[in-house]
């Protein structure tokens, strides 16, 4: 799942309901777990209280591997003008490696020729 789909459960956004269903399967990079607490922590949010609501989720956090990095740069040719950052490429990575579809907001995924299945929640 991408930080993007997090954020949309999060604030009950369009796709948020998506998300929900898919959300006892969940798993996610510590790339975007980062990626989720500094966008919290830019909106003025207490670390502290950001990573407790967090780890309320049945989220499977996944530490971002040697193997990962390696298929994170690998897209880097296939991403680059589509202006992907690192926790999307860490987001892909993962579910290549895991071969399991990603749920995402960003529209732009769907352009992308990848070898798993990416969803899009809006």
């Amino acid at each position: 799942m991408d930080t993007s789909a997090l954020l949309a459960l999060l604030f009950a956004e369009t796709g948020a309901e998506q998300v929900a269903n898919v959300l006892p399967d969940a798993l996610m990079s510590t790339v975007n777990l980062s990626e989720t607490l500094g966008f919290y922590v830019r909106k003025g949010a207490s670390l502290e209280e950001i990573a407790s609501r967090l780890a309320e989720l049945p989220i499977v956090w996944l530490p971002f591997s040697s193997e990962q990095a390696a298929i994170a740069a690998g897209l880097l040719p296939l991403t680059k003008q589509y202006g992907l950052s690192l926790g999307d490429r860490a987001c892909i990575a993962l579910a290549i490696e895991k071969n399991m579809p990603i749920y995402t907001a960003d529209r732009v995924w769907g352009e992308l020729s990848l070898p798993i299945p990416v969803i899009k929640i809006r």
